[in-house]
């Protein structure tokens, strides 16, 4: 950041008083620009034995497969978020369940909130996708999911179906957990 939204004056990267961390406060009208995390909400959609992954049409990660999921809109909360980013990707309209998966990604700014859901009816690519379909578990291209998040999502599915629970799965990706899966480069 560069300029102050409010004056259009230049803005620096400084402690405020009173604070704990950096932010952008411009020089003229005072105000300090606060960033905060993106929330990435989204769905695990399923029918039957099988769940809907989405095969990338935008980068990052083109070509890969992923759940149906996306940056939260201002007005909406997070289950209006997941369920517009399922038509969206997907063309798909879902049932939701319980939040099912909120993982940290501090490192990048983010967290996920995937929810579980039960698939209504067809489906089809969406414009941010080259492709839509049913996995069953041993069909999962697990070498072209896109992102460490979605693996982790599913895993969890996997070994919780198993025993009819789905409670809610909290935890972390670290840079160190996102170089091991993308390869540091």
């Amino acid at each position: 950041m560069n300029f102050c939204s409010h004056c259009g004056d230049t803005v620096s990267f400084v402690i405020p008083e009173g604070d704990d961390r950096p932010r952008y406060r411009c020089h003229s009208c005072e105000t300090i620009h606060y960033q905060n995390p993106r929330i990435v909400a989204g769905t695990l959609p399923v029918f039957g034995s099988q769940v809907l992954l989405c095969r990338r049409a935008i980068a990052p990660r083109l070509g890969y497969w992923t759940l149906p999921a996306g940056y939260m809109e201002n007005a909406e909360t997070t289950r209006q978020a997941a369920a517009r980013e399922t038509r969206e990707e997907a063309c798909a309209e879902v049932s939701l369940c319980n939040l099912y998966t909120l993982i940290d990604l501090p490192h990048i700014n983010q967290v996920y909130m995937i929810f579980r859901a039960d698939l209504l009816g067809d489906f089809a690519a969406g414009v941010e996708s080259l492709e839509v379909a049913l996995f069953e578990e041993h069909d999962i291209p697990w070498d072209e999911l896109a992102f460490p998040t979605i693996e982790r999502t599913l895993r969890h599915y996997y070994a919780d179906r198993q025993h009819g629970m789905f409670p809610l799965h909290v935890s972390e990706i670290t840079q160190e957990d996102r170089e091991r899966y993308f390869g540091s480069a």
